[in-house]
């Protein structure tokens, strides 16, 4: 296969997964990763992490866009993505989930004893998550838990151990997460209820949906502050912690205001969320140690 043949269908598979939305869980590994090592761990351990994590997300999101096919596909909003399409066949995006997975099986291998230990049990979450939808409105939960387990994952790996401030940071990841998708999940309301998929929106109505997305974000906030508290940090994590604030308010608002058409604005902005709490980490550290 020629270069020229090979652009089009690397960036094809590049949009199945979603790769920018590696800003999502990307972010929090590293927060873990700096918590836990109390600054920079170095470089091997830094690029070991990173390959779990973006090997851990593919399969997730390779996985999911397979099992979610059929619904998909009958969705007006989603019947583009790259297998309803053609763009993408089923077995290139399994091929595409078992690549992913090595990567994450061998980055947990060598980080530590404990990292590879869990691979089971993060795997099985990874897998879980797309059917959970088809019975519970719980669904959410789950993600943020899956999600969150990349914070978790990231201390961890340099710790090999669980500390409090680790089950601190997995739980404020996995309350913002589930808020979040709550928001993102107004956008297909009516669908979800034509069509029996579960979501807090679809089981509770709009308005109560947006009332426990902002209950998540506001117990996300909340970790996240008994994190920092817990780790030692100073007043830079502190000022992130504002602006995250300000962002979960911003999010809120945009929906309360504007109603459901704002919920992909309210979801892709918390793309910054992650990146705020990292620069605000990493700084904050870099001043308490010198470094």
């Amino acid at each position: 296969m020629s270069a020229l043949a090979l652009g089009p269908r690397v960036t094809a598979f590049l949009r199945l997964v979603r790769f920018q939305h590696t800003l999502f869980a990307l972010p929090f590994a590293y927060v873990g990763m700096l918590l836990g090592a109390q600054g920079w761990p170095g470089a091997v351990t830094f690029a070991w992490i990173t390959l779990a994590m973006a090997g851990a997300r593919t399969t997730a999101m390779a996985l999911n866009r397979v099992i979610d096919a059929r619904i998909d596909a009958l969705n007006p909003r989603t019947r583009d993505r790259e297998i309803p399409a053609g763009v993408v066949g089923r077995r290139g995006a399994l091929a595409l989930a078992l690549v992913g997975f090595v990567a994450f099986a061998v980055a947990g291998w060598a980080l530590n004893p404990l990292t590879f230990a869990l691979l089971p049990v993060a795997t099985a979450f990874l897998v879980l998550y797309p059917y959970t939808k088809r019975f519970t409105w719980a669904c959410h939960g789950v993600l943020g838990v899956t999600i969150g387990a990349a914070a978790a994952g990231g201390w961890i790996a340099v710790t090999g151990s669980f500390e409090p401030g680790t089950w601190l940071l997995w739980f404020a990841v996995a309350a913002w997460v589930s808020g979040f998708d709550v928001v993102y999940a107004l956008l297909d309301l009516d669908f979800d209820r034509g069509h029996g998929v579960h979501s807090i929106p679809a089981a509770l109505g709009q308005g109560r949906a947006k009332t426990l997305a902002v209950l998540a974000h506001v117990v996300s906030w909340l970790a996240l502050a008994a994190t920092a508290l817990v780790s030692g940090l100073g007043p830079i994590a502190w000022v992130g912690l504002a602006v995250t604030g300000a962002l979960f308010y911003h999010q809120h608002r945009l929906v309360a205001s504007r109603g459901a058409a704002e919920a992909l604005r309210a979801f892709d902005a918390n793309l910054w969320v992650g990146l705020v709490v990292l620069a605000s980490v990493a700084l904050d550290l870099a001043l308490l140690t010198g470094g």
